[in-house]
């Protein structure tokens, strides 16, 4: 068959298919792009060419079409996702953000950067970095570190061979990230004499491994020891779909179960077992329990310092962990038993072997009452009544309580992910989709377009803070020119609110964290509040906008939104100085040894105390 390199690659990935559990779908579902002079004649020909084997969906920034890819992903618990398609140079150095992000989350995300002339027949071209001391070296190499796959296709005949390494990689749960191949403009261009069977129907099986049988012994003899075990649920749980298994397992074991952002929904917040989110920003009740347990299991969780509250969060001196983590990278985290296996797979056996086995009466009743106290202190968080303008829980409660329970909510970056951990309470497992891996602000929006598209049937709420959606509002013009019904709750607290509270924690006084004019006598930004008015930016890029500045008037937009038929930002007015949810555990974010400012000083004496209960969990 004879197909440019581009024409090629597409007629390939239209016949890449993903299987689990029997069930098969396509693995790429389309390309998003934005066109440039190194790629509009390549991949764009090939896409306007075969307009029925990959559609194509423009994007307004390339970081955000990345984001929108790996959200997509994470909605399809990493069994479809699209690619990624840029010009050389700025193009391809804007996808470097999402794909850390895609990497960092371990998402499946397929990138196709143009890249400079393989001959070099007219170097330097538009756009093209020169290094002196080596000619084969592109911007494109900036995305070798966030890469779990990367190549760059100098030959038509390279791409086979690169094409094949690519979907094993995104099919792979363990080394799954992002994936780059290069696309050399000339190349893309070039004619090949392709073997038929390149594109022939692929199904790239993604199995669940089984926990080997002494692992399992030995995990299942460790849980047997255990007088107060807690469980942590991470993404693994979710994208293993292991969610009823891990119901039946906390059932039959009475063990309780905290959650990571990746995890929550996996059981219902108002289960018997739940006791919230563990960590940083977790709840009373998953952290006392965690400051308690003699044994952790720890199922499909990477263990970020916010998991563990930089290491001291599991406080009790002889503490053990058993970790069901499909990847060995984490299942030998903190010295643990490592069961390697399918979060789902492995909850089963554990089960199995665990039928005769519970914990005691007393350590469940305790679990009860500390789960009860939370529940009252999110009530509480969620009717402040704080005023003149409403606290940021107030917000997320009045959300809460409006949204059903198979809505989606999306949020990244800021003060949110923190209250969001400690007070959202979720029955579903897509419900909650909070990107805290790499908490990158400006993920939002773009998410919200690629959760929509994976899941039409679902109310996808996007909730951004002003900071967040500074850095890529532009996606709410995608999601219009798609035709997507996104609610767009935009927080709007005039400043950084959540690192101008860090900030004050470790003594620096909120400095650079409020956007305000340069004062002519300081010379420092504190002077007065500038005239931004993020309401009509949304208006202007299409969205449908509806303002609010109490917490009644907030439910109303609310509930205007959720009945309209078209993208609606509601853009809400908040105290960025309100009470968040109480805290419990500590972030390891190092002080100045020395200072001449008073607070920093104090700040630093009270950093030493926390730092002597941090453990390295040998």
């Amino acid at each position: 068959m004879r197909l440019t390199t581009g024409q090629a690659l597409v007629r390939f990935l239209a016949n890449q298919f993903s299987e689990r559990d029997g069930r098969e779908r396509r693995l790429i579902d389309g390309v998003w792009g934005i066109f440039g002079h190194g790629n509009v004649a390549g991949i764009g020909q090939a896409l306007l060419q075969y307009p029925d084997e990959l559609p194509y969906f423009l994007a307004r920034n390339e970081q955000a079409m990345v984001h929108t890819a790996a959200a997509y992903a994470k909605m399809n618990d990493r069994l479809a996702t699209y690619a990624c398609t840029s010009s050389i140079g700025p193009g391809a150095t804007n996808m470097v953000t999402g794909a850390a992000l895609a990497t960092v989350n371990r998402l499946p995300v397929l990138l196709l950067p143009g890249d400079t002339f393989a001959t070099r027949a007219a170097d330097p071209v538009l756009q093209q970095l020169e290094d002196p001391r080596q000619g084969d070296v592109s911007v494109n190499d900036a995305l070798r570190p966030v890469s779990k796959y990367f190549d760059r296709i100098e030959r038509p005949e390279q791409l086979i061979p690169a094409a094949l390494a690519a979907m094993r990689v995104l099919t792979d749960p363990v080394e799954t990230g992002a994936v780059t191949l290069c696309l050399p403009q000339d190349v893309q261009a070039e004619a090949f004499d392709w073997p038929a069977d390149f594109f022939r129907r692929r199904v790239w099986h993604v199995g669940r491994p089984q926990p080997e049988p002494d692992a399992l012994t030995r995990a299942v003899a460790l849980l047997r020891q255990a007088e107060r075990p807690l469980i942590v649920a991470g993404g693994g749980v979710v994208y293993a779909q292991a969610w009823p298994q891990l119901r039946e397992f906390a059932e039959a074991t009475g063990i309780p179960v905290a959650d990571t952002h990746a995890g929550k929904g996996a059981i219902p917040w108002d289960h018997p077992c739940a006791v919230g989110g563990l960590g940083s920003t977790g709840t009373s009740a998953a952290n006392a329990l965690a400051a308690e347990a003699d044994v952790v299991l720890g199922i499909g969780t990477r263990y970020s310092d916010f998991t563990t509250a930089s290491r001291t969060v599991f406080a009790y001196p002889q503490v053990r962990f058993v970790n069901l983590n499909v990847a060995r990278l984490d299942a030998v985290k903190h010295a643990a038993e490592p069961l390697v296996a399918d979060a789902r797979a492995g909850l089963e056996a554990l089960t199995r072997k665990l039928a005769d086995w519970r914990t005691d009466e007393a350590y469940r009743a305790r679990v009860r009452e500390l789960a009860a106290d939370w529940r009252w202190a999110t009530d509480h968080a969620y009717h402040l009544g704080h005023g003149p303008l409403p606290a940021q829980t107030e917000i997320l409660g009045a959300l809460n309580e409006l949204l059903d329970d198979r809505d989606v909510v999306i949020n990244a970056a800021g003060s949110m992910p923190g209250d969001l951990q400690a007070l959202w309470r979720a029955r579903d497992p897509k419900a909650y989709h909070v990107e805290y891996a790499y908490s990158c602000m400006g993920y939002e929006i773009a998410a919200g377009v690629g959760a929509k598209l994976a899941a039409p049937d679902r109310e996808v709420v996007v909730l951004v803070g002003d900071g967040s959606y500074l850095m890529m509002c532009q996606e709410l013009v995608t999601a219009v020119s798609e035709g997507l019904k996104l609610t767009v709750v935009l927080v709007d607290n005039g400043g950084f609110a959540s690192i101008g509270a860090l900030s004050e924690s470790l003594g620096s006084q909120r400095f650079g964290t409020r956007y305000r004019f340069r004062d002519e006598k300081t010379g420092r930004l504190d002077g007065g509040v500038l005239p931004v008015d993020l309401a009509a930016n949304a208006a202007s890029l299409g969205a449908r906008v509806l303002s609010a500045g109490s917490v009644p008037e907030f439910r109303a937009a609310l509930l205007e939104a959720r009945a309209a038929d078209r993208t609606t930002v509601v853009h809400v007015t908040t105290d960025h100085l309100s009470p968040g949810p109480p805290s419990s555990a500590w972030w390891d974010v190092p002080v100045a040894e020395v200072a001449e400012l008073d607070s920093t000083r104090q700040a630093h004496a009270s950093y030493e105390t926390a730092k002597r209960a941090q453990r390295p969990y040998l």
